[in-house]
């Protein structure tokens, strides 16, 4: 029995979004690349198998902008949802929305094992507060018997709690991931101008030296015809 009080929430939980805070720095495209599910293990989930060919549509397998930006809203938001089958939802919003399908999905997992616990007790203190409710400590391993359980007991704060943090993640995702990218972009764009910059003035060094070389060659072969020839002296 997993019972988790005030005071072991908050460092977990304040753990895991410094980890997506610095998840949301690194986060290049070859990064989201090499770390999102591969497509052959999108395609052979047990879960999503159930999406049939929905899933092979080419565009939510292409990685910009605009489809990462909905995969992190729908992945984040999903992860706050108190139910199984998260990744199942994940997927059928990122069809309907047109997001990149593994990120959507791989975001789910915020929520695991480790994480739930301290999460979604959080959401609950939250519910419960905006509600007007005194919370209690509750046993947070979740599973069929705790849906059948103590679901049944906190469900209104816990659901409403959660949807509030789903919601607030969903648009810092989404906004975040713009302003990365743009960041991101205009990085890339003045290290191709400075590097367009180097080769000019590279060029023109390279002009420089060839043409006082060459006025060097041309000064001394004018030099040399100039010089008179000696003649030679005899007795």
């Amino acid at each position: 029995m997993f019972i988790i009080k005030n005071q072991d929430v908050y460092p977990v939980f304040k753990r895991q979004f410094v980890l997506l805070g610095l998840y949301y720095r690194i986060m290049p495209r070859k990064f989201l690349k090499r770390y999102s599910p591969s497509p052959k293990s999108i395609r052979e989930n047990r879960t999503l198998s159930c999406l049939g060919e929905s899933i092979h549509q080419p565009n939510l397998w292409l990685m910009n902008r605009h489809s990462v930006s909905r995969a992190f809203a729908i992945g984040l938001f999903c992860a706050w949802l108190p139910m199984p089958l998260q990744t199942l939802v994940a997927a059928i919003l990122a069809i309907f929305f047109r997001a990149h399908i593994p990120i959507s999905v791989a975001l789910v997992f915020v929520t695991n094992p480790i994480t739930i616990p301290p999460m979604f007790y959080f959401a609950y203190k939250l519910g419960s507060w905006l509600l007007g409710l005194n919370p209690e400590p509750v046993d947070m391993n979740i599973g069929w018997e705790w849906f059948t359980t103590t679901m049944g007991q906190i469900w209104q704060p816990l659901l409403f709690g959660c949807l509030i943090l789903g919601v607030i993640s969903s648009v810092a995702g989404y906004f975040a991931i713009h302003i990365i990218w743009r960041k991101s972009i205009r990085r890339r764009w003045r290290e191709r101008q400075e590097e367009r910059e180097v080769h000019k003035a590279k060029k023109a060094m390279e002009k420089e030296i060839k043409k006082s070389m060459n006025d060097i060659s041309a000064t001394a072969a004018g030099s040399t015809a100039k010089i008179p020839k000696k003649t030679g002296t005899h007795g």
